[in-house]
């Protein structure tokens, strides 16, 4: 029989987020900026999603480089792919990428990723002089292998078939697992993409 002599309890007030720590601090802004510029830098590839013009989704892996203040990447691709189809037509696109720290056993902290969305376009023949070393240098560090596999910018305008992409990321928010190992839930946490530097 149920105890009705006592009120009902009140629900547990929800994790504090804002407890500095260098991984899972909510609040700290600078942590997250750190956090963010270790996993862009870290990462190396993300996964697109795009949506084709009568609704059917695609997910795409794409080598990237990215550009803060605000923040975007950029990736190459051809022109036939069918991400790049999608966003001739459909340029709001969304992502995610992640770090592990390693291949045996959970070890949640060593663990990093974000989502995001924005706006995707293929990079004009005007601004290739501004982002073609950028994207090259970023994928190629080695100069040799650079040299073997970067396309010149001739190759990246019409008619050829490859093109470089901007991604003007509009939000981003990184995982916040510091109640994980009670309630078994990866939160997210929004970061302002004006905070990322250059």
């Amino acid at each position: 029989m149920r105890d009705t002599s006592r009120p009902p309890q009140s629900p547990p007030p929800p994790p504090d987020l804002t407890e500095a720590d260098p991984h899972r601090t909510g609040a700290d802004r600078s942590c997250l900026v750190g956090r963010t510029e270790r996993l862009l830098t870290g990462a190396r590839y993300l996964n697109l999603a795009t949506v084709s013009p009568d609704g059917s989704p695609w997910v795409a892996t794409v080598e990237y480089a990215w550009l803060g203040g605000p923040l975007r990447f950029l990736y190459g691709s051809a022109t036939g792919s069918r991400h790049s189809r999608h966003t001739a037509s459909s340029p709001a696109v969304a992502g995610s990428l992640f770090v592990a720290g390693g291949t045996a056993g959970l070890d949640v902290g060593a663990v990093d990723g974000a989502q995001f969305t924005g706006v995707c376009r293929e990079v004009g023949p005007a601004e290739l002089e501004a982002y073609h070393a950028v994207f090259y240098e970023a994928v190629f560090p080695d100069g040799r292998e650079r040299e073997r596999w970067m396309l010149p910018r001739s190759s990246l305008r019409a008619p050829a078939e490859h093109r470089l992409y901007l991604i003007e990321v509009r939000q981003w928010w990184l995982i916040d697992t510091r109640t994980w190992e009670q309630d078994r839930i990866d939160r997210r946490i929004e970061v302002p993409v004006t905070e990322f530097g250059s």
